[in-house]
């Protein structure tokens, strides 16, 4: 629950305040899309399956920070989404840190014992 807050908080922080904290950049584009994928996480939260928006965020957050790093997909999401290297290397931090958070909660199943 608290990634989902954080990315609503993020998104609309961003509208205001571009780049946030005067490193990350960020655009309408991406601010949508941490605002859509907070609202997600709070909804899942909610639900119970926290885990799985866990598992989801930590790998797209991965594969977006590694491809911020690849020439030409670098360009790419730039051009999109106004990455820099200062988000790229944050959102590789949030993709582990997201795992590892998704992969130390126990599964539903176990829980409901």
């Amino acid at each position: 629950m608290v990634f989902g807050a954080v990315l609503v908080l993020l998104g609309l922080v961003g509208f205001f305040n571009a780049p946030v904290l005067g490193i990350f950049g960020v655009n309408t584009a991406q601010n949508v899309l941490h605002i859509v994928g907070g609202a997600l996480g709070l909804w899942l939260a909610s639900k119970g399956s926290g885990k799985a928006f866990n598992q989801w965020l930590g790998y797209i957050a991965l594969v977006a920070g590694i491809l911020g790093f690849v020439p030409g997909a670098k360009d790419l999401l730039e051009s999109i989404f106004a990455i820099n290297t200062a988000i790229s290397g944050l959102h590789v931090a949030v993709g582990v840190v997201s795992l590892a958070v998704a992969y130390a909660v126990k599964g539903e199943a176990a829980m409901a014992q």
